[in-house]
């Protein structure tokens, strides 16, 4: 059974850090890409970081700069710092998998909520 268990969301004031884990279990196949995503209510879930199995690092506009995405491959772990917070931050956060091969799969967890307070 795949897991992906997001944590360290919280309530934070403009300016400070939150370092969001997500520690994934059950994946067999290869996995191509895993990322950070956040929906804010009403609005849609964009990417927010991810990592390709070169090891190539994405992060949108809005967090280059601030936030920073590292895996840890012996630990099944994906973390998401995140530094310099704006209330424009506030939102669920979530973990996401994609894997080699066909047919794709895609996990994805549960979310953390993230609250930047002005």
């Amino acid at each position: 059974q795949v897991q992906l268990v997001e944590s360290g969301g919280g309530l934070v004031q403009a300016g400070g850090s939150l370092r969001l884990s997500c520690v994934f279990s059950g994946i067999t196949r290869s996995i191509s890409t895993v990322g950070w995503y956040r929906q804010a209510p009403g609005k849609q879930r964009d990417l927010v970081a991810g990592i390709t199995g070169d090891g190539s690092i994405n992060y949108a506009d809005s967090v280059k700069g601030r936030f920073t995405l590292s895996r840890d491959n012996a630990k099944n772990t994906v973390y998401l710092q995140m530094n310099s917070l704006k209330p424009e931050d506030t939102a669920v956060y979530h973990c996401s998998i994609v894997t080699r091969g066909r047919p794709v799969q895609n996990y994805w967890g549960q979310g953390t909520q993230v609250t930047v307070s002005s």
